[in-house]
């Protein structure tokens, strides 16, 4: 993804395969969740999907999101804030099908977290955009997370952030940019094979 993400992939290793869209990728869905949300956007899917791999863009219509790096081809370094908190964290990339779904997971310890977006085209010819996201914080964390009220605190912060992205794809109307790319297992994939490295020095002629 080098450059991938200019202005968040899913969980390899969750029970149950699955079908997106008009091909069976046989991904893995993330059945376990604390947040599962659904918006439906006015643009073709391409147009949406494409808009969403700019994450550096996020900050312009996201309440929370301050900053984006990318760190490595897959992984990027995200900078939340609410008044004058901030919190950074680094996200890794595990799944990705141009079009169709992005899954990842969070790199931190506290709370650690994995999660999933898929994109499906609606009758109308928009996209419907669905996020679901599983907490799974270490240590005394976990009584928090159990509790309702922290699974509804995730679930309005995710679908206002659903929201948003939806009134900023729709006055936007065409995407910013795009990365186009395929990751398996945490691994962007190349469309040809790389050559073998020569262990002899090559020196510049002409």
């Amino acid at each position: 993804m080098a450059e991938q993400h200019e202005g968040p992939r899913a969980v390899p290793d969750t029970p149950g395969a699955r079908t997106s869209g008009h091909r069976n990728t046989g991904r893995r869905p993330l059945r376990e969740r604390h947040v599962d949300q659904t918006v439906e956007v006015a643009v073709p899917v391409r147009t949406a999907y494409n808009q969403w791999t700019q994450f550096k863009s996020f900050p312009r219509f996201s309440a929370v999101v301050r900053d984006v790096e990318q760190v490595r081809p897959t992984v990027t370094a995200w900078t939340l804030g609410y008044g004058p908190l901030r919190r950074r964290f680094a996200v890794e990339i595990l799944e990705q099908d141009p079009d169709a779904y992005l899954a990842w997971r969070g790199l931190e310890q506290r709370p650690w977290h994995r999660g999933e977006v898929e994109f499906r085209p609606t009758e109308s010819g928009g996209t419907a955009i669905t996020v679901r996201v599983l907490l799974e914080p270490r240590g005394a964390a976990r009584i928090l997370t159990r509790s309702s009220r922290a699974a509804r605190l995730t679930t309005r912060l995710v679908h206002g952030e659903l929201t948003r992205f939806k009134r900023f794809m729709e006055a936007l109307g065409q995407e910013g940019g795009a990365w186009r790319g395929t990751i398996r297992n945490g691994r962007v994939q190349h469309d040809r094979p790389e050559p073998p490295r020569s262990r002899v020095a090559r020196w510049p002629v002409g």
